[in-house]
């Protein structure tokens, strides 16, 4: 599914989001995050060992919130599902993350540790 016009603007945005799954004992899991996007296809980036990547490996389903900072009441959500995991650019990313939201590229609460690139498609959008 494509992004809508406003999704794309607020992942563009310096606005973080709120990604919530199901844990594999049902449980609800909420995190907030920063948030990119590669066209349609969102990214997200984790340390390998956080355990937001180990569950999105037994359910990939997911529900993103992104609120515009500015305003609060202007939002979007995203039903998706991860489409893929990988090392391979999660460092690069992670950069641009960090100069995003940070202004630099040197995160001073980056963990130690490798990253992983999740992405995700999304299935449904509500603006």
């Amino acid at each position: 599914m494509k992004l809508t016009k406003k999704a794309a603007e607020l992942i563009d945005g310096k606005n973080f989001g709120n990604l919530a799954f199901v844990t594999p004992k049902g449980n609800p899991h909420v995190t907030p995050l920063w948030v990119d996007r590669d066209g349609d296809t969102i990214l997200i980036n984790a340390v390998e060992f956080r355990r937001k990547v180990q569950l999105l490996k037994t359910n990939q389903k997911v529900m993103l919130s992104i609120m515009d900072q500015q305003n609060p009441y202007n939002k979007v959500l995203i039903r998706g599902h991860v489409i893929e995991m990988t090392k391979n650019g999660a460092l690069d990313q992670n950069n641009r993350m960090s100069i995003k939201y940070l202004g630099t590229k040197d995160d001073p609460d980056r963990p130690i540790g490798d990253r992983v690139l999740i992405k995700i498609n999304p299935d449904s959008i509500s603006d």
